[in-house]
């Protein structure tokens, strides 16, 4: 149970889990560099002693493992577990009577704790350009916070149970933002932060807000949790990390008494300025926009700060941590949150967002011929809920047939699914709607589409790895190579204007001329190669750059009764677009 960063970290040399770098780095594209690199390899934890323009250390890649992430949280993430399973289910108590201490004693650090003197977080103070000033891609903006815990509270109030802990990038420098005195906030969508903006817009009271840095593994994690509106990340945040969350009050502001780094500051309720562009963790630059900024008023920070940060990019990174975290946190209440879900996978290798894999229930009609039916109502509350309602692609399905079948095992999901699915019947969009703020596939910034493909019953075709006999390409198109069983994908001209969607459609009027038997989906690409050379490649390449509305298109298309289907096989037009983001590159 670590109390500060720099225990944590001095667990980890014990261990033989950290690498110290003595020589001086340049926080300028060369530490990310290091990190990468360091990452890929499955390398340590990174204590940087000497970060070139500042007087402060920096670590990076605590995370970089999903082994190191249980290590670091192995004494409380059981207990936390059992004490979230015994909220949710009471009885298990007295099924369960031996686990009772454990899960109390967790529940004891819950509730955070005001100290009446000054915290070890407030022993010095600095300025924004003393700070590592980190520089992850080429094309970034400026210099960002990339593991800031934003702190904000509601108008009207100073109790700190209604504290919203979250995860914003911070940009530092760059734009338009004066040094030392602003540095920009961003907001993504469903963030609790955006709902206390609104309410500081209705009062007259400064939005003050406190960003953290460092501190114990647990604070970092906290505020990444999708934790319910009523409940505040900081309960999760003492539980994680088996000791209170402990905080002071210093001129309107919440300090964090354990954070290496506290700045402070208002957010400007009614003004924006540009912020980005980052490289992001869907695998592009998120662009320039216009955002919020925060006016500094102090930077605090504790004797010997080390300041935290890590690199986000095209996943997997390090921050994939943060998802298998969630996930093993979550199993025990996935049931209770949402009825007849029995898994959910939200993708890491798509970008997360954009593709949801889950396993739902069938028990509406038994007796009736096996149909999608009560699954099509588990993904509306999935698409209505939390981060879950992000996905841009639902595949829902059950296990009618496989008992054991997981969305983690993602090759016998798509087949299992795609044996089942009927492309005439079995889709479910929604446009002109609100996606993820990073995702610029859609129509327009926040705007854009879903897609539900829904699949119960009985086997309806079989997959092939070859092509039939008589399958010919359209003059254009080349290089068909499988990904899957019955998952062909194919290069395809580029696209350059809005021409390009004619050009999918006319695609898919040609095959209707041809034997498409034993394939269930084709994906239209500007590589082949590159996406059939992994599973990975196929999943973040298709995923990430199709917009349902727009870039589904099927042998044998119709409308019916409002209805979109296809008769013969569904294709997802998956080429790079004008109006997309550049991709990250080193």
């Amino acid at each position: 149970m670590y109390k500060s960063l720099k225990d944590c970290l001095a667990d980890l040399e014990r261990h033989g889990q950290l690498r110290r770098i003595s020589k001086e780095v340049d926080p300028q594209l060369e530490m990310a560099d290091i990190h990468l690199e360091t990452f890929e390899k499955g390398g340590p934890a990174l204590l940087f002693e000497k970060v070139k323009g500042s007087p402060f250390a920096a670590a990076s890649n605590l995370y970089g493992t999903f082994e190191r992430t249980e290590f670091l949280f192995r004494r409380t993430l059981e207990p936390l577990r059992l004490a979230l399973r015994f909220k949710d289910d009471p009885l298990l108590l007295l099924r369960r009577p031996q686990h009772l201490a454990k899960a109390l004693k967790t529940m004891t650090h819950a509730l955070p704790r005001r100290l009446r003197r000054r915290p070890p977080s407030m022993q010095a103070k600095t300025k924004i350009s003393q700070l590592p000033q980190i520089k992850s891609w080429p094309l970034d903006g400026g210099a960002f916070i990339t593991l800031p815990q934003v702190l904000t509270l509601p108008p009207d109030t100073t109790d700190i149970k209604h504290a919203n802990l979250g995860m914003y990038r911070i940009q530092l420098s760059g734009n338009e933002y004066l040094t030392d005195k602003e540095v920009g906030m961003h907001y993504q969508l469903h963030r609790g932060i955006g709902i206390h903006h609104s309410l500081y817009k209705k009062s007259k009271q400064p939005f003050n807000a406190s960003v953290f840095v460092g501190g114990p593994p647990a604070h970092t994690f906290a505020a990444i949790m999708p934790m319910p509106e009523e409940l505040s990340e900081l309960l999760l945040a003492g539980m994680l990390a088996g000791r209170r969350f402990r905080y002071y009050r210093h001129e309107g502001h919440i300090i964090s008494a354990d954070a290496d780094f506290v700045i402070t500051g208002e957010i400007k309720k009614e003004q924006l300025k540009p912020e980005g562009p980052f490289g992001d963790h869907l695998g592009y630059y998120s662009l320039q926009h216009d955002f919020p900024f925060m006016r500094v008023k102090d930077v605090w920070h504790r004797r010997n700060p080390i300041w935290q940060f890590t690199v986000v990019g095209r996943p997997p990174q390090e921050d994939s941590s943060f998802g298998y975290l969630i996930k093993r946190i979550v199993e025990p209440i996935t049931a209770a949150e949402f009825p007849g879900i029995l898994d959910i996978n939200a993708v890491d290798a798509a970008g997360v967002h954009p593709l949801l894999l889950a396993i739902g229930s069938e028990r509406y009609m038994p007796f009736r011929q096996a149909r999608p039916e009560e699954i099509l109502t588990q993904a509306n509350h999935l698409l209505g809920k939390g981060q879950t309602s992000l996905a841009k692609f639902l595949l829902i399905t059950t296990r009618e047939g496989n008992p054991q079948l997981s969305t983690h095992d993602i090759p016998t999901f798509f087949n299992h699914l795609l044996k089942r699915i009927d492309w005439k019947r079995d889709l479910h969009f929604y446009t002109r709607t609100t996606i993820d703020t990073l995702d610029y596939s859609g129509s327009g910034w926040n705007q854009g589409s879903k897609v539900v493909m829904a699949a119960h019953g009985p086997e309806i075709r079989d997959l092939s790895n070859s092509l039939p006999a008589n399958f010919t390409l359209p003059k254009g198109f080349s290089n068909p190579r499988f990904v899957l069983p019955g998952i062909l994908v194919v290069e395809s001209p580029a696209f350059k204007s809005e021409d390009g969607y004619r050009q999918a459609e006319d695609f898919a009027k040609t095959l209707k001329k041809t034997d498409t038997e034993g394939l269930a989906l084709i994906v239209l690409c500007d590589d082949s190669n590159f996406l059939s050379s992994t599973l990975d490649n196929f999943l973040w390449a298709t995923f990430t750059r199709a917009n349902p509305s727009h870039d589904l298109h099927g042998v044998g298309a119709f409308i019916k009764h409002k209805h979109w289907g296809c008769a013969g096989p569904l294709i997802i037009d998956a080429r790079t677009k004008p109006h997309h983001a550049p991709v990250l590159e080193r």
